[in-house]
């Protein structure tokens, strides 16, 4: 059984505490299980960043969180960075751009590899992102990988989903309109500094009918007026948010189930079922399930 000490640490926001567990969770070690099972229901707003790679989303999150962190807010950052072919770790690009937050005391800041994962955030991204929920802070911020038009998994896990773009992206903005642009909540147009940033944010506007914020994120230039929007920003019904969340539960008793299986007493029969006329795999497998 997961060791209650550490989940009560975990909730009065002890880093050490959050740390080991997202150890644990991220790595399957120990009870991670069951520290899931015993996560309080906390819910502080969930704020997504996604976008292209090169838009400025690690940029944009340093100067978002220097904002909060002036109103005493703490902030969990999980950034989901590419894998590394030869580590198999995270590339730790994200978190080197936020260095101006090592130092800050109430900002937490972790990275996740993808692993592979093509969905902008690691399949493990979702109980890490519970396990911060549950740690005392006022705002969890995912940041995903850069992302393309069909990863739209992060609408499943952020109560608010920002989509960040650059000026260049006037020309493939057609494009990208049937993926990730429909579940965005927020739209920020960085690097406004740029030419025809200003003629983007208004095509734009026409396009989404939902709110645009114009930011240079070095700067910290729109940076206020986009968090005060995000501070008084009202989620509706969001009937992709409930299907993407119930792939997810299948996933999961996907998971469990596979889990729960005794592996050796399958290796046994199946090499036993394997060279007779009538053995069907899917017949096989099915039992399986049946008797799982």
């Amino acid at each position: 059984m997961a060791d209650q000490s550490l989940i009560d640490r975990l909730t009065s926001g002890d880093f050490k505490a959050v740390a080991r567990c997202l150890t644990m969770v991220e790595n399957e070690l120990g009870d991670y299980i069951e520290i899931l099972k015993k996560l309080p229901n906390k819910y502080p707003p969930v704020l997504g960043i996604t976008g292209p790679p090169g838009a400025g989303k690690s940029t944009l999150i340093n100067s978002l969180v220097s904002e909060l962190a002036r109103d005493n807010k703490r902030v969990a950052i999980l950034a989901v960075d590419p894998t590394s072919a030869f580590s198999k770790g995270s590339l730790l690009g994200d978190r080197i751009r936020m260095n101006k937050q090592f130092n800050n005391p109430g900002v937490y800041i972790r990275s996740v590899a993808t692993r592979g994962y093509l969905g902008g955030i690691s399949e493990k991204t979702f109980e890490m992102a519970d396990v911060l929920k549950a740690a005392n802070f006022d705002y969890v911020i995912i940041e995903t990988a850069g992302v393309g038009q069909s990863e739209i998994e992060i609408a499943a896990l952020a109560d608010i989903t920002v989509l960040v773009l650059v000026p260049e992206a006037g020309d493939d903005i057609q494009n990208i309109k049937s993926g990730i642009i429909e579940i965005a909540d927020l739209f920020v147009v960085n690097k406004a500094d740029r030419p025809d940033a200003s003629l983007f944010a208004n095509n734009l506007k026409k396009e989404v009918l939902k709110p645009v914020y114009l930011t240079e994120a070095i700067s910290g230039k729109g940076v206020v007026e986009l968090i005060n929007e995000i501070t008084h920003h009202k989620p509706g019904e969001n009937d992709k948010k409930l299907l993407l969340l119930e792939n997810r539960i299948f996933n999961i008793i996907g998971n469990l189930a596979v889990k729960s299986l005794d592996k050796k007493k399958l290796r046994q029969e199946l090499a036993e079922a394997f060279f007779s006329k009538e053995f069907n795999v899917y017949k096989f497998s099915e039992r399986w399930i049946r008797s799982s």
